[in-house]
């Protein structure tokens, strides 16, 4: 089978919910031992629960991706660490006069050092098994400029940037690391932004920021987990050191 993900242990970030958890049943469907790793119990046990109602294999790791030390700790627990997928992360809305110095903290330690944090957990072992597989979620906003999302470009931008160093640090000892840069995807976040910020308009403004891609609508999570499926596989094993925007026609069309 293509794409197969036998006997191998994925660690997945923010597998509780969104991107992370659509890569989670994914990979589990691959034959991955999924490694739910997040701070959302509720959201952890829910995407471990119906992993193993299809028969798959899954466990949770309960941490904060931006405690070091507790990472370092709960990534010991696998017998392997073949995949590390870095998709938790958060968002600010402000431009530069608009964002807090607390809220771009708050990015920053998700974000950048969260990733950091997992990467630098992971590496190790994968040296020692001479293999590995790194896949961070970057976005377009780490290649063009997004109104009203300075805080966020920031982080994303430094995720690519984090990825390139790592690809080419690494790719001697066996290890690929890459990274993908989705557009507006389709997530709980976005309905809960919308929510709060536009009751009783949910739908219309949900219309027009789908509209914003030339596309005509937002990614799904899923089709946004079937790329990094490709990347995590031993049929990508020639491809190290890139970014894939999936974007709808974004970055190139949205000029």
């Amino acid at each position: 089978m293509k794409f197969s993900l036998n006997g191998k242990n994925a660690l997945i970030t923010g597998a509780g919910s969104g991107i992370g958890q659509a890569t989670a049943f994914s990979f589990a469907e691959a034959g991955a031992h999924v490694w739910i790793v997040d701070l959302n119990e509720a959201g952890a046990r829910q995407t471990e629960a119906e992993i193993k109602q299809k028969g798959g294999q899954a466990s949770v790791l309960l941490v904060n991706v931006t405690d070091q030390a507790a990472v370092i700790e709960a990534y010991g627990t696998p017998d392997s660490i073949d995949i590390l997928v870095n998709s938790a992360g958060v968002s600010h809305i402000g431009k530069l006069d608009s964002t807090p110095e607390a809220d771009f903290d708050r990015i920053y330690q998700v974000n950048v050092k969260g990733v950091y944090n997992s990467m630098l957990a992971a590496i190790s072992r994968m040296q020692a098994a001479k293999k590995g597989v790194i896949l961070n979620l970057a976005s377009i906003a780490s290649s063009v400029g997004i109104p009203d999302r300075f805080a966020y470009s920031m982080s994303k931008g430094a995720v690519l940037a984090m990825t390139l160093s790592v690809a080419k640090d690494y790719v001697k000892e066996g290890i690929r690391c890459n990274c993908i840069s989705p557009a507006r995807v389709h997530t709980p976040f976005v309905d809960g932004f919308l929510a709060k910020n536009y009751p009783g308009r949910e739908q219309d403004m949900f219309e027009k920021l789908s509209a914003t891609q030339p596309i005509g609508r937002m990614a799904k999570p899923s089709e946004i987990a079937d790329l990094i499926l490709y990347l995590c596989s031993d049929e990508a094993g020639f491809i190290t050191g890139c970014d894939y925007p999936i974007d709808g026609g974004f970055i190139k069309l949205n000029n």
